[in-house]
């Protein structure tokens, strides 16, 4: 038996020696680094994965870790000797608008309150085909405490604390939800609808339902809003936060993130109007007046000659 163990124990160091692999320590110092959530936004399975990857490859373009940012990349150039891709922070906004008050319901569901399942078995309490359902799995998937439901709307609201790392996007089987750039000081302007049904049938379900109208089309100078299917999309590479599009939406589609509350327009009221002076009247005089005046004219002239003879 020892003889056997011992033969076994020799066998099994070179076949080690023999398909060992050196691993490049790099990896280790990149894992490290990292911040571990493991969540997946950055593509690959884990933060283990993410480092092998990044070590192997050339460059750093197409390797971000939306947890860590923009820094976080950065401080792992050294250990690469390579030049990291700047990427604009992102956060996940919801494309609808179907609370409870828009989209009133027009049954009662008791059954399975999860969105896949729901989404398998009908459009929705509320009608709308396209919308929100409710569920909350968006919610169940952030491992960082960055969603929650509200209960007056029934609908999941994102926390400036999201982390944009995909997780609530790939969990929503209507995919509503939307990773765009987060925009200077938070400002963000975007569609929150994705119905794709005409106006009528739209404004069926949803009093606040994009028509698609295109009166946001005509008003944008820089070609950042485009309707596909009777709904309209902006296009935040392109958009300038100008606003125009929010002021002629009808059905208030369009939403505005953390801009100051716009002036109040002054109307105009009949009763404040200045008054303008009116004009003098240029009176005419007709031609009968003008002969009698010049007949009293003369007789006048007349009579005073001959008091002057008597004299």
């Amino acid at each position: 038996m020892a003889a056997i163990g011992g033969a076994a124990a020799v066998i099994l160091y070179f076949v080690a020696q023999k398909f060992k692999v050196i691993e490049d320590p790099k990896i280790d110092l990149i894992d490290e680094a990292l911040p571990g959530a493991n969540c997946g936004g950055c593509g690959y399975a884990g933060c283990r994965a993410f480092a092998e990857n990044l070590v192997k490859s050339d460059t750093m373009d197409g390797f971000f870790c939306p947890v860590g940012g923009n820094e976080l990349m950065k401080s792992l150039a050294p250990i690469l000797g390579l030049e990291p891709e700047e990427k604009k922070p992102q956060i996940a906004v919801l494309r609808c608008n179907g609370s409870i008050k828009n989209s009133i319901p027009k049954f009662e569901y008791d059954g399975d309150q999860t969105c896949t399942f729901t989404t398998n078995l009908s459009a929705g309490v509320g009608g709308c085909q396209f919308g929100c359902l409710g569920g909350g799995e968006c919610v169940d998937a952030c491992n960082f405490d960055a969603m929650y439901m509200d209960p007056e709307t029934n609908l999941p609201v994102v926390k400036v604390n999201c982390v944009a790392c995909n997780a609530c996007v790939e969990a929503c089987p209507r995919d509503i939800l939307e990773l765009r750039n987060r925009g200077p000081k938070e400002k963000r302007i975007y569609v929150a609808c994705m119905n794709e049904e005409k106006g009528p049938l739209a404004k069926l379900n949803c009093s606040v339902a994009c028509i698609g109208c295109k009166a946001c089309v005509k008003v944008c100078n820089f070609d950042a809003v485009h309707v596909t299917n009777f709904l309209a999309y902006i296009d935040y590479e392109k958009c300038t936060l100008c606003r125009k599009c929010v002021e002629v939406c009808p059905t208030d589609a369009i939403h505005e993130i953390n801009f100051k509350p716009r002036k109040p327009k002054l109307e105009k009221d009949a009763t404040t109007k200045p008054k303008v002076a009116a004009k003098p009247k240029v009176v005419t005089p007709k031609p009968a007046v003008e002969k009698k005046a010049e007949e009293l004219a003369g007789n006048l002239a007349a009579n005073l000659a001959k008091e002057e003879a008597k004299k």
